[in-house]
């Protein structure tokens, strides 16, 4: 169902995914039309939509997958659900997870987004554009490096 990032990555303590994330994410339910959810993502400006039933994290709704869907033949977005379009294998990382251990998955797994979750509540979304975001912030305020001088 859901990837899960791997515990025996290195850990680099600094950069925390929670610090690039996009917060509090807009998400759908599997029973929404993919009409209604292509609508949200436009107002937002938004490519991905977690996807909840209950409460929980049961797949993620690109707008790719969605525009796909939606301009096959003979489909109707407005009574089509979002569970045709939606993915149920979601990268899903918590966030306290390195900012590297996340893109070296998401370049690994050409993964376009990664899910946030603390415990069982999804807290945000890193998506692709956050990536660059966070490679702006790194490269213009890099790390103070280690001391490596001998005493």
């Amino acid at each position: 169902m859901t990837k899960r990032s791997g515990a025996k990555a290195q850990r680099d303590l600094r950069f925390p995914i929670r610090q690039f994330m996009t917060p509090s994410p807009h998400s759908v339910t599997r029973d929404q039309t993919l009409a209604y959810a292509q609508e949200r993502m436009r107002a937002l400006g938004a490519r991905h939509l977690p996807v909840l039933e209950k409460g929980k994290l049961v797949g993620i709704l690109e707008q790719r997958a969605a525009s796909f869907v939606e301009n096959l033949r003979d489909v109707d977005a407005a009574t089509v659900l979002v569970e045709v379009a939606m993915s149920a294998d979601v990268y899903v990382v918590h966030p306290d997870t390195p900012l590297t251990v996340v893109a070296h998955s998401m370049a690994e797994h050409k993964y376009d987004c990664a899910v946030i979750v603390d415990e069982t509540h999804v807290v945000g979304i890193f998506t692709t554009v956050d990536a660059l975001r966070a490679l702006i912030a790194v490269a213009e305020n890099p790390p103070p490096a280690a001391d490596t001088a001998p005493e």
